[in-house]
């Protein structure tokens, strides 16, 4: 690779056992991290596609002063880290370009099928029970169900998912969740999605309906899905739940940030992209020939330290949050979207509601006539350096 180009999605940090080192790591997850020199990483910044290595070797010596990286030395760099993936070359291209997204969250749940199916077993029985006979009647539209790990809010999964496996008969799920990957406001994709518990497609026809009448934009950063959890972790349940029943089929879309509209006070919908989006949602639903359950894959309040707040969560605070939260749910439950929406902009979104991009989008779409909460939890780290509160919300016609 003559004019290397570092690709997108990467970090770097000081190496925790000598500061000496810094660590190139991939957020996406599509390669582990890689250790370099002071000296080696004055060159990698200058990967940029445009200089050629002798240009690089020639530039990092003159911006740094001590021994430079020899070319013969720069050159092995390159093939490091282009097999590596940390390039934007023809191996990273490929790894990203195939048709099957791979698993990105494994260790919130076990890579084995079998002690995968135990735990979501597990979390059934330790809350809702095992979902019963399926007994639909056309009324369940959508279900809020959390993104969170499974650890801390599996159980609030749980009931969730047992209303939408004893309500619908569809075999269509449009999964709408938060985007915690990309600064664009709508992404889809089209890779099927792979977990231990096999392959679930997506459902090509819908995705082609949904461009065709939002327009264009929605695969500039596809990427973005690579790592993305809110997904993923909704498709294993769907999997687990219906993998001796029937065959299912996704629709992956992730919701970029609505901080814009927060901030002006602006009605989501009079937004040109939210606008078209909510748009394209009802008239491809409109043209579907079969029923079509929504999954809104989105948590509620953050805070605390790791958030970004200065003092740790006390019990006053849990106690105000819970309130607002509960507000929240209230206007959910009387599918009324505009005062949910005010609650939010009222605060400020100051509890960092990470479920408001996809919620909105999908009410707004469908227009329920009515929600029922079924399950709301809080997590509270012990030394309050978190909190994040979360809830499972079924929508019916």
């Amino acid at each position: 690779m003559d004019r290397p180009r570092l690709r997108l999605g990467l970090a770097r940090d000081r190496d925790s056992q000598d500061s000496a080192f810094v660590v190139l790591w991939d957020q996406l997850k599509v390669s582990g991290e890689q250790r370099l020199t002071q000296s080696e990483f004055d060159c990698v910044k200058l990967f940029d596609g445009q200089r050629t290595l002798p240009e690089i070797q020639r530039t990092a010596a003159r911006q740094h002063s001590g021994e430079p990286v020899s070319l013969e030395k720069l050159a092995a760099l390159v093939r490091r880290l282009d097999e590596a993936l940390l390039l934007d070359g023809p191996g990273f291209r490929e790894r990203v370009s195939g048709r099957v997204r791979e698993p990105s969250c494994i260790g919130c749940y076990p890579a084995d099928p079998d002690k995968l199916r135990q735990l979501l077993r597990g979390l059934f029985a330790a809350g809702p029970g095992l979902p019963g006979i399926p007994r639909p009647d056309g009324s369940l539209r959508a279900a809020l169900i959390p993104h969170i790990d499974y650890e801390r809010g599996g159980v609030t999964f749980a009931w969730g998912f047992k209303e939408v496996f004893e309500r619908t008969d569809a075999s269509l799920f449009v999964i709408i969740g938060t985007s915690h990957c990309s600064y664009h406001r709508f992404t889809l994709t089209r890779k099927d999605f792979k977990t231990p518990l096999g392959i679930i497609p997506t459902d090509q026809d819908y995705i082609d309906r949904l461009v065709a009448y939002y327009g264009d934009g929605l695969f500039d950063d596809e990427v973005a899905h690579l790592p993305e959890h809110s997904i993923e972790l909704e498709v294993v349940f769907l999997q687990y739940l219906y993998e001796t029943r029937r065959p299912i089929r996704i629709v992956p879309l992730v919701v970029g940030s609505f901080h814009d509209c927060v901030q002006e006070r602006a009605t989501p919908t009079n937004k040109d992209d939210i606008g078209r989006m909510v748009d394209a949602l009802r008239r491809v639903e409109a043209e579907m020939t079969e029923p079509i359950c929504y999954i809104i894959s989105g948590d509620l309040a953050h805070i605390g330290p790791k958030f970004g707040d200065f003092q740790p969560v006390d019990a006053p605070q849990l106690r105000r949050s819970r309130k607002q939260d509960e507000a929240l749910v209230r206007h959910a439950e009387a599918a009324d979207l505009a005062n949910y929406y005010q609650v939010l902009v009222e605060e400020g979104d100051e509890r960092r509601i990470c479920g408001l991009p996809p919620t909105y989008t999908t009410l707004a779409a469908l227009q329920p006539g009515r929600g029922k909460l079924l399950h709301y939890d809080q997590y509270v780290h012990p030394r309050g350096y978190e909190s994040v509160s979360f809830a499972s919300v079924a929508f019916y016609r």
